[in-house]
């Protein structure tokens, strides 16, 4: 992939409700993710947060910025790809979120212009959710297998 903006798909956003804010917005969107958005021009990591988040963070080496921040927030979902045996996994997921969902088949991601793209994801796709409420709401969605990521001891 060669650059960073691709929007996720609406049949993944689709159950998963309304969100207040999205801080990683692509600047030109074809659909709105959230009430509000930030977009790279705005900075989005040094912004306040409020309310319920949806964060499709660039992937690569960035992404542990959006997931600890959302992490500290406390209440969103994020779109991530499913490497879960990373140290961001480790320092931002598990034990730490309150589920993932591994989506069914790798996604395609749209262009900008809202254009599916003609390839899927390479990779598998994975959504965190920080609250209670974003938990039960992943595993409504019916969109992949949900695992509770904090221990149960």
């Amino acid at each position: 992939m060669k650059h960073d903006e691709w929007l996720t798909p609406p049949e993944i956003l689709r159950p998963l409700g309304q969100f207040d804010l999205d801080p990683c917005a692509p600047i030109m969107r074809p659909w709105d993710t959230a009430a509000k958005h930030l977009n790279v021009n705005d900075d989005g990591l040094s912004q306040p947060w409020q309310g319920r988040v949806w964060c499709n963070p660039p992937f690569g080496r960035e992404a542990v910025k959006w997931l600890n921040r959302l992490a500290q927030h406390g209440n969103g979902i994020a779109l991530v790809p499913a490497r879960t045996e990373t140290a961001m996994f480790y320092a931002c997921v598990w034990g730490v979120a309150d589920a993932v969902l591994f989506i069914r088949g790798r996604p395609h991601f749209h262009h900008p212009s809202g254009e599916r793209a003609a390839f899927n994801s390479g990779a598998p796709i994975c959504l965190i959710a920080y609250g209670k409420h974003n938990a039960d709401v992943l595993r409504a969605a019916g969109l992949g297998h949900v695992v509770n990521s904090k221990d149960p001891s």
